[in-house]
């Protein structure tokens, strides 16, 4: 039950960032990097296993490190876009450069 209800809950915020995004897409991006995720998670770790400050200190460091794949992942996406290009290619390229982004950060965070 405490899934489902966790599932609903960032159902509802994704949804409701979509269509901001849609009518501002601006202030929809900026939302979109807001910390959600990354705060909705942060609590479930927190909630299941409270008091645990190394689990949280690990997750926050990844987190931290993680915005760089991000930040590659968005500056890929924007630079095909710019260009036209199919989103089926714009995504496929920005997986691409957000995984060798990940796989960097997995190497110097293990």
């Amino acid at each position: 039950m405490q899934t489902l209800v966790k599932a609903l809950i960032s159902l509802a915020i994704i949804i409701a960032c979509a269509r901001i995004g849609k009518r501002f897409p601006t202030l929809g991006g900026l939302i979109a990097t807001m910390p959600l995720t990354s705060l909705l998670v942060l609590l479930w770790l927190w909630s299941e296993s409270p008091g645990d400050y190394r689990l949280m200190e690990g997750y926050t460091r990844g987190v931290l490190w993680g915005i760089i794949p991000t930040i590659l992942f968005f500056v890929a996406a924007y630079v095909l876009f710019r260009r036209h290009l199919p989103l089926p290619v714009v995504l496929a390229a920005s997986f691409g450069v957000w995984l060798a982004g990940a796989a960097v950060h997995q190497y110097f965070l293990k």
